[in-house]
């Protein structure tokens, strides 16, 4: 079960199998969000299809580039040989 699984995610002949799977599940998760009721936020861009998505792929992008920040120009990143 497990191998099938893995070539499912690691072969290329499964890629366009793949991809439609990957944008059907987006279709799904951004029709479900205007599903969602929305009368009892508290502030209005929390009204917005999609907020919390965008909101939350901004962070990570952020996070993502100020560890980058931290760890090269911080210097908290060390050569490959430091413990050497």
């Amino acid at each position: 079960m497990i191998a099938r699984i893995v070539s499912f995610f690691g072969d290329s002949k499964y890629a366009n199998l793949r991809l439609r799977l990957f944008y059907l599940v987006l279709a799904l998760i951004v029709v479900a969000d205007f599903l969602v009721p929305r009368e009892h936020v508290e502030y209005l861009w929390e009204r917005l299809p999609g907020w919390s998505a965008v909101y939350g792929f901004a962070s990570c992008v952020a996070i993502i580039f100020v560890s980058k920040f931290l760890g090269h120009q911080g210097g908290l990143m060390r050569p490959e040989d430091y413990y050497d």
